[in-house]
């Protein structure tokens, strides 16, 4: 039989660690045939792909033999976490393998195993903030036994319980062992030395976190030497051969490890997540989202998001403004079994509970107008298990699939704090709350006698969390727009998507069709699929040589941003982890249909490409170490594409003859400028702004409306209802005689004029303000365009940018090229904003120039557009 191996890598922290692993099925057993680890020093993404390729080469090991890849989920440092997950996913997907994600921390008690060290062990992570990731162990003859969940807790906290509770009676919380030592071979190094086991009653400590705090917890063990702190290459193969004898995985079932349903391990929310419970546990704070404040006209940007897309509900993490309210759903539909307002409200705020509620956001009511609370749900964190504690729902609004999603929406806070399944009580009597669980995969597990007030019973149902994705969709549809979380539990009235990973057993890890062979005789060479996740929208396409995109589809993010009025970096980071995969598979999927053919593979493509800079760098690292994953996998070219010049190319979709030279117009969230085009790849930037971007000001203005996130489109939507001239907000730079902008000045007099406003008691004209604060926007940019036309003697003017489709803008510049006499051309709609679509368009030109880049290569949060690469 062809010998089958198992790669497997990680980068939680500043240790690469890699091992290549001989799979022997009848024992179950990993091999072990080469490990490496290196020192990293935060430049992982650039090292792990030409550190694997190199073990492989020397090992003589094929990237075809590779049955199946394992990853280190972490805890660790997010970024290095989601460098290995990125990469592992891109690999698994284009060698179509299942993968296999493993505890960092369980690596490194392995590590301890295999080097002889015996007895109870502590692995200490580091968690940044003076915060550590603690997991206890017993490591015997017979394997390692994981005894504590992950967390995170502070440093100095932790070192206290630790010296505190160090007693020979100590007694495991929960145990879980890991059976089987690993199958040795002749190496020098594989032999376990017998007489290495320390006293039992000693307590061993390891973990990169010793590197800061070895002085905490020096007097409560013994510290291990420093090779053993980190995790090894024989570390993650002994965790895998574990997990699988087992039973809790199979490296040849690939089906199983489908490697979109590979997340990380986080154990804590997002910063912007974890400071919004906080705020809204008080009722102070919280009457701040509440009418009547300064600041925002309503309790919502989600709220005010669902409104405008006629969505009907709308949720969001429960506040302390609405306890009463959820008190008064409890009494109605728990009855005796009610809680009250103070038992609801003690539970806001804590760092181990997750609540949210559903809000009925009827479009048609007034904005000032407060939307009813017609849902609730809560959960309790402890020990890896999200305990439901409430599951509420207004008699008037039942099955809109509300429940659902509001355990949709807690199981997804759970997980990021470390919960991996979840459990709850129902009424025996309850038939259907039964089924629905029964569908989210939770099975019953007994009773709880005369557990309720009146004496019924509970059944005790346990399942595992729900993995969300998001909804990959073609680019430009009313689906798009519509975009929302959907997966393992769909939102409200799409109650017949229902899938989970059990249900997906059988399938393939990569559904790109049928078992049809890719011919390609028909295909314009070369095929090319390329990958943009510079901010909150992760997106796929596959363009031909004939400059053709096959398909084109985006996942976007807005949902999990709203209620935040802006993007956070760490949430769309995460999102893009839990996305990618899923839209890469739906865009191979479209454009095989595209080309009237049974499947598409990555190993059908001539090329995979990504953009690497400018962006948020965090959400861009996992574009780019994807791609570089899948392209290793498949063996081919990788190309990677300047975010900004994707949109310049952007008007080359849907008009192939044009050409430069022209003057452009960059308007987005994230960057204002005039670039003169003189051929593709020769750009000089005229002038940019000094301070906000045009897209930036936009959000803000919104946000100080309350009128929802993001803003462009709502603004212009009121704007085209109100009077530009009733209220003169300053043209700022109009007359600087150069071609800079400058947008903060501006946001600041419309929120001070809305601030004063309020303060007066005087209720805004929305649509005024609007139409003002758009107009003063467009002034100044058409003032520029038009100046920038005149000094270049360009030809032909065009836009690029999520700005680029505010309608009133558009018309502008329409107005003054034909005044100009210069040709005007515009990208399409669905083309102004993020998308693949544009990053396939250079990257079609980079092929044939032949200009691809190294594996080594790295994510940017800055890049220049006149010297892109």
């Amino acid at each position: 039989m062809t010998e089958r191996y198992l790669l497997a890598f990680d980068t939680a922290n500043e240790v690469i660690a890699i091992g290549l692993g001989e799979l022997r099925a009848e024992e179950r057993a990993v091999v072990p045939v080469a490990c490496v680890e290196v020192e990293a020093r935060r430049a992982s993404n650039t090292q792990l792909l030409p550190r694997i390729d190199e073990l492989c080469a020397s090992a003589g090991v094929a990237r075809e033999a590779i049955a199946c890849v394992a990853v280190g989920r972490g805890p660790g440092s997010f970024t290095g976490v989601r460098i290995a997950m990125a990469t592992a996913k891109g690999i698994a997907s284009a060698l179509e393998v299942g993968l296999v994600g493993v505890s960092s921390l369980d690596a490194v008690a392995w590590g301890l195993w295999q080097a002889g060290e015996r007895g109870r062990a502590l692995v200490v992570a580091d968690a940044m903030r003076r915060e550590v990731y603690p997991v206890e162990y017993r490591v015997a003859d017979e394997g390692a036994a994981r005894l504590t969940n992950d967390r995170v807790v502070k440093a100095e906290a932790f070192a206290e319980e630790l010296n505190s509770t160090q007693d020979d009676s100590q007694t495991p919380r929960r145990e879980r062992t890991m059976p089987f030592p690993l199958e040795q071979n002749d190496a020098a190094d594989s032999p376990v030395p017998a007489s290495a086991a320390p006293s039992p009653a000693s307590l061993l400590i390891a973990g990169d976190a010793l590197r800061k705090y070895a002085d905490l917890f020096e007097g409560a063990g013994t510290l291990a030497p420093e090779a053993l702190w980190a995790p090894t290459g024989a570390g993650l193969l002994l965790a895998v051969q574990a997990a699988w004898r087992a039973g809790e995985c199979d490296p040849f079932d690939a089906a199983r490890h489908d490697p979109a349903f590979a997340l990380p391990v986080y154990t804590r929310l997002s910063d912007a997540e974890e400071n919004e419970r906080t705020r809204l546990a008080r009722a102070d704070a919280a009457l701040a989202g509440k009418r009547g404040s300064k600041h925002v006209t309503m309790n919502d940007t989600a709220i005010a998001n669902a409104r405008a897309n006629g969505e009907g509900i709308a949720y969001k993490p429960l506040d302390a403004c609405h306890v009463a309210e959820v008190a008064a759903l409890e009494a109605q539909v728990m009855g005796s079994d009610a809680w009250n307002e103070v038992l609801v409200a003690d539970e806001l705020g804590r760092a181990d509970r997750v609540w949210w509620a559903a809000y009925a956001a009827d479009p048609k009511m007034p904005l000032s107008a407060e939307a009813p609370l017609v849902g609730y749900a809560g959960g309790w964190v402890v020990d890896g298990d999200v305990q439901v504690l409430k599951v509420g729902v207004s008699p008037a609004w039942r099955r809109h699939g509300i429940a659902r999603a509001l355990l949709a929406r807690m199981a997804d806070d759970a997980r990021n704090l470390g919960a991996r399944t979840s459990s709850l009580e129902v009424r025996a009597s309850n038939a259907g709350a039964q089924a629905l669980y029964e569908a989210l995969g939770y099975q019953s597990l007994g009773r709880r006698p005369r557990y309720y007030s009146d004496g019924e019973d509970a059944v005790i149902m346990q399942g595992p969390l729900p993995t969300e994705v998001l909804k990959a969709v073609p680019n430009g549809t009313p689906a798009f727009h519509a975009a929302r979380r959907e997966g393992a539990m769909p939102l409200p009235l799409d109650e017949d998507n229902l899938s989970s990973p059990d249900e997906r057993q059988g399938q393939s890890p990569c559904p790109t069709g049928g078992d049809a062979s890719f011919p390609g005789t028909a295909v314009a060479r070369p095929l090319i699929l390329a990958i943009e996740s510079s901010c909150d929208e992760t997106a796929a396409a596959v363009i031909d040589g004939a400059g053709a995109l096959l398909s084109d589809v985006v996942a976007s993010q807005v949902d999990f941003h709203a209620r935040f009025g802006g993007v956070v970096p760490e949430i769309a980071s995460r999102k893009h982890i839990e996305a990618i995969c899923g839209v890469c598979d739906d865009c191979l999927d479209r454009a095989a249909a595209a080309l009237g053919e049974g499947r598409l593979r990555w190993r059908d493509l001539d090329a995979v490409a990504v953009t690497y800079a400018p962006g948020l760098v965090g959400a861009l690292v996992v574009g780019v170490a994807f791609a570089k994953g899948a392209a290793w996998g498949a063996d081919k070219p990788f190309i990677i594409v300047n975010h900004l010049e994707g949109h310049l190319y952007a008007n080359k979709i849907g008009l192939p003859d044009f050409a430069p030279p022209a003057v452009v117009s960059l308007v987005s969230g994230g960057n204002t400028m005039l670039v003169y085009m003189a051929d593709w790849g020769r750009y000089q930037v005229l002038g940019t702004t000094i301070d906000d971007a045009v897209g930036e000001a936009f959000d803000k203005v919104a946000k100080a409306l309350g009128l929802g996130y993001p803003g462009g489109p709502v603004v212009s939507k009121f704007a085209a209802e109100g009077n530009p001239e009733a209220i003169a907000f300053p043209r700022a730079m109009l007359h600087s005689g150069d071609l800079r902008f400058s947008l903060s000045g501006l946001k600041t007099a419309v929120v001070t004029y809305i601030n004063g406003e309020r303060e007066a008691g005087r209720e805004l004209n929305v649509p005024d303000i609007c139409a003002s604060f758009e107009a003063a926007v467009v002034d100044v940019q058409v003032a520029k365009a038009r100046t920038a036309l005149r000094e270049t003697g360009a030809p032909t003017f065009c836009l690029g940018g999520g700005v680029a489709a505010n309608p009133l803008l558009r018309a502008a510049y329409e107005k003054m090229c034909a005044e100009e006499g210069v040709r005007l051309v515009m990208p399409p709609l669905a083309s102004c904003g993020d998308n693949a679509g544009m990053i396939a368009e250079v990257a079609l030109d980079r092929f044939r120039e032949a200009r691809f880049s190294p594996l080594d290569t790295d994510a940017a949060a800055h890049g220049d557009l006149e010297e892109p690469y």
